[in-house]
């Protein structure tokens, strides 16, 4: 039984107990305040000496309601004692179990900030099987949630350690305040040259300071918000089919990027000569090259270079195909 509800029960009993006693000593003859009185000294085992000399009846009625009340207060304490150990012992056992487990982890994702914003990004980043640990100072913003996740000021190293920034694969700083944003990707950069960071920016002046601050990138969700919005009212079909293909959990298709390994046997060779689309399955819709250009659709002729950037549509089987060729 929940201890919270045992504690209920308990203290109900004990209310009984009292308004019983309290009203055998009026039966025998004291005014309310001294029965009430003369049971709380019983049942609590004081010990003062009784308000009025008892009869032997009132011998045999305190005799039993100190075996009753006594022993109804003694669990009461026992009951109370067991919520808060159990209670605190549950939370630490619980915490150290999710330290561990956030130590074990490599290559996993930080989202710093538990607001709208940073629940929906470690939504989606689960459903495509990514680990997740989700940091916030207010305790209130992660007590119903399962993901993994630190309480604690983010703006602080040492919390940001203990997310496992030291093996992480990328940090999502999601805060509310632009400053903070800018705070904690200087710290996470400093910490970790080669981290993905991806920072929030409420307005566009800040979107060039978080990158000046180490940011891979810098996203304003109000702007990208407005604009998909847009899209949607002018060119509903093509916007519908970048989101399905790009958030839709259940369609097969993915458009997703690849790395062209130097050790590739791609590398160095036309797409006339690898013939993706044939021995692939996949799409390739467009490259970027090592000096960050972007060719969309790219021809035949087009020469793959090791560090180009692949980006093709697919499904699973089909873009886990075309990443073997790329990285072997």
């Amino acid at each position: 039984m929940n201890p919270l509800r045992r504690l209920s029960r308990v203290a109900l009993a004990f209310v009984l107990v009292a308004l019983a006693g309290t009203a055998g000593y009026v039966i025998l003859g004291f005014g309310l305040l001294d029965a009430l009185y003369q049971t709380v000294t019983t049942i609590t085992t004081v010990g003062f000496r009784e308000v009025h000399p008892l009869t032997p009846a009132g011998q045999m009625f305190t005799m039993a309601l100190i075996l009753v009340g006594a022993g109804t207060v003694f669990y009461m304490f026992g009951v109370l004692l067991e919520a808060l150990i159990e209670g605190h012992l549950r939370h630490h056992v619980e915490r150290r179990r999710m330290d561990r487990r956030i130590e074990r982890m490599r290559g996993h994702i930080i989202v710093c900030g538990w607001g709208r914003v940073g629940r929906s990004t470690a939504q989606y980043l689960r459903g495509l099987g990514k680990t997740i640990v989700a940091v916030d100072r207010d305790p209130e913003q992660l007590r119903d949630t399962d993901f993994p996740h630190i309480v604690g000021d983010v703006t602080d190293d040492s919390v940001l350690v203990a997310a496992g920034i030291d093996h992480a694969h990328a940090l999502i700083t999601a805060l509310d305040n632009d400053a903070d944003n800018v705070y904690v990707t200087l710290s996470s950069r400093a910490l970790r040259a080669d981290l993905v960071i991806v920072a929030r920016a409420r307005t566009e002046a800040s979107k060039s300071k978080l990158l000046r601050a180490g940011a891979n990138r810098a996203v304003n969700p109000q702007l990208i918000g407005g604009r998909r919005m847009a899209a949607f009212a002018l060119q509903p079909n093509v916007a519908e089919f970048l989101d399905v293909v790009m958030h839709e959990d259940t369609l097969e298709y993915r458009i997703e990027e690849v790395v062209l390994a130097a050790q590739s046997p791609l590398a160095g060779r036309s797409l006339t000569d690898t013939d993706l689309r044939r021995t692939t399955g996949a799409l390739l819709m467009a490259l970027r090259t090592s000096d960050g250009r972007f060719i969309a659709n790219p021809t035949d002729e087009t020469q793959l270079d090791a560090g180009t950037i692949l980006i093709a549509l697919g499904t699973p089987a089909q873009l886990e195909s075309l990443r073997s060729r790329a990285e072997r």
